[in-house]
């Protein structure tokens, strides 16, 4: 379909509630999303393209057509777009890892020697499944630390089949195993130690370190304290372990804080796990840029729990989301309780979410680049500017004098976020004896895309953007005298604000639009313009200090241009040809120069 008929056709759905699958010409769905009213939410993406992010303007771009499917309610709506996302995985929404990424903890109780093992997923099949968790890794480690907490073999061997065959092996000796394969513990201890390995993942950890504490009272009553120390090392493991095991699996956190937080290049999805106020896990994913924040953690939130199977009682989300009840409505029918939602607005609750914020802001910061952070800003700078593609040459103009003197112009070149120091250039402006920001603007500009028109060396490149020093007046400037010339490149004033920062970008139509709020923009900006500025200052400090030179000591009898290059060679500076002794400056200029020169800085003492 051509994006006329795509328009069509989405301006025809009705305003009722629905899920809509975007299709490519391999008829591969690329996006699912839901909508209460289907004509207004579909519709969009045909019409405002200039808003899009480049994102949505990809995805739109490799839309070939789309189906709808209409819901009785916004609730079912949701059920079904979480449904579909699952099924199909499609490219453009923002996913967590699929199940594959989420292994889980099988345990099979209708064996003799039950074995704690790792599983891909989670199968109809008789046995208990824990997690899932976070990776194999974390899984394999679940596995391993429980193994250790209740001394359960680790070699593969198969009990009963080979016990007594053969002597036991290095983890028995180092205390790692408590030796199954020599018979001894039994069968009834091992079993009884995989049932409070199962009550530990399962939530109940307090119960089997109660058992455990009685137990080792009874062990040291009978005076039996080598095993009573045992039973008091497990059990202290266990209340070390149970909430942060059983925290990792979902299934005992009484709060949950989510946290998403976005740099110029990536996204972090970030959630803290509480139990009694308690901060003992976190669990965060690094994903693409998001394009509306909200959206993305009303996605992600739902992958999350409805993946996992649970949910603690209370989720905190840094930001309201439009469908956080038809979510709690979903998580009722699915896990059977009641979760709360909800975004604090004081108290201990929001301390918890700024603690995500910021844990998701600091992992997204830690795996952005450089490279990828000037290229987000970049990228959010064109979107701001609403330019048609990003600014890679920027150029900024800056003009520097003093009550009217030696006057002139700087040009400082950013390419990509950088400073280009081999394309910046002085302009020493001519015929102006006044101070006159416009005129000496317009010259600046109207020399330099002279240059570019006739393709001079160091001016043949054309630039995305202009930067002008100053407001409103001096952008419409610029734009009336390149307009004539034929040159048509976005022009943009850099307004103050009363700390001398530039607080805004300004069109040449009044347009303003402001860059305080976006920190990374601020900084390029900021950094542009005081760039552009210390190379103008740069520059007329060094043409008035040769004329401030030139013009003292050619005020001196006998000092010609030859004399003067010696004297400022050898003193360096005006001031210390003052302070020099006339021995000093017979050491450069003949007799009678030197009595002159030193005659001319000391007049008024013999006076």
């Amino acid at each position: 379909m051509t994006k006329t008929e795509l328009k069509e056709k989405a301006l025809s759905l009705p305003l009722a509630p629905g899920v809509y699958l975007m299709q490519n010409k391999a008829n591969e769905v690329i996006y699912v999303g839901k909508a209460k009213k289907l004509k207004n939410r579909v519709s969009q993406y045909f019409i405002d393209s200039a808003a899009h992010t480049p994102k949505t303007r990809l995805m739109v771009s490799r839309i070939d057509h789309f189906d709808v499917i209409l819901a009785a309610s916004e609730f079912e709506a949701l059920v079904l777009e979480c449904s579909l996302i699952k099924r199909y995985m499609p490219k453009y929404n923002i996913l967590l890892k699929d199940d594959k990424g989420y292994p889980y903890l099988r345990l099979d109780l209708s064996e003799p020697y039950p074995v704690m093992r790792l599983a891909s997923k989670a199968l109809e099949d008789g046995a208990r499944y824990y997690g899932p968790y976070g990776g194999r890794y974390l899984t394999q480690k679940a596995i391993d630390t429980l193994r250790l907490t209740f001394k359960l073999p680790g070699c593969g061997k198969q009990f009963p089949r080979e016990i007594g065959k053969e002597r036991p092996c290095l983890n028995y000796q180092m205390g790692n195993c408590d030796g199954w394969c020599r018979g001894i513990p039994d069968q009834q201890e091992y079993r009884e130690r995989i049932q409070q390995a199962a009550s530990l993942l399962s939530g109940n950890y307090k119960p089997v370190a109660a058992q455990l504490r009685e137990k080792m009272l009874e062990a040291s009553e009978a005076l039996e304290f080598e095993r009573a120390a045992q039973l008091r090392d497990r059990m202290n493991a266990i209340e070390a372990l149970g909430q942060k095991q059983l925290v990792t699996a979902g299934r005992m956190a009484d709060t949950d804080a989510i946290g998403f937080a976005q740099t110029e290049a990536k996204s972090c999805f970030s959630v803290l796990h509480y139990v009694d106020g308690n901060l003992v896990d976190k669990e965060y994913e690094i994903l693409p840029l998001a394009d509306d924040p909200a959206e993305a953690v009303s996605t992600l939130m739902k992958q999350y729990y409805l993946t996992r199977g649970s949910a603690p009682k209370q989720i905190l989300l840094p930001f309201e989301i439009e469908d956080a009840e038809l979510f709690e409505e979903l998580l009722l029918q699915t896990l059977h309780k009641r979760i709360r939602i909800r975004v604090p607005q004081r108290g201990d609750n929001t301390r918890l979410v700024e603690l995500a914020m910021n844990n998701a802001r600091q992992e997204a910061e830690r795996i952005t680049t450089k490279e990828e952070k000037l290229r987000g800003t970049l990228e959010l700078l064109r979107q701001m500017l609403k330019l048609a593609q990003q600014p890679r040459r920027m150029e900024s103009y800056d003009i520097s004098n003093i009550s009217g003197t030696d006057i002139v112009a700087s040009m400082v070149v950013f390419e990509d976020g950088k400073p280009l120091r081999s394309a910046y250039r002085h302009f020493k402006l001519e015929d102006l004896e006044d101070q006159d920001d416009y005129a000496s603007m317009r010259q600046v500009l109207r020399r330099r895309f002279t240059h570019y028109l006739a393709q001079d060396k160091g001016f043949d490149a054309a630039p995305d953007l202009l930067l002008i020093d100053g407001g409103v007046n001096h952008a419409q400037t610029v734009l009336q005298e390149l307009t004539p010339m034929g040159i048509h490149i976005p022009i943009f004033g850099m307004v103050k604000d009363d700390r001398h920062r530039t607080r805004a970008l300004v069109t040449p139509e009044g347009e303003e639009i402001g860059i305080s709020g976006k920190q990374s923009v601020f900084a390029l900006i900021g950094r542009i313009q005081e760039e552009t500025h210390r190379f103008a200052i740069s520059y007329h400090r060094k043409l008035r200090g040769k004329r401030m030179k030139g013009s003292t000591l050619d005020k001196i009898p006998g000092i010609g241009e030859k004399r003067r290059t010696d004297l400022l060679k050898r003193f360096k500076t005006v001031s210390a040809i003052r302070n020099a002794s006339l021995q000093e400056l017979q050491g450069v200029l003949p007799r009678d120069a030197a009595m002159s020169v030193y005659q001319y800085f000391h007049e008024e003492e013999q006076a």
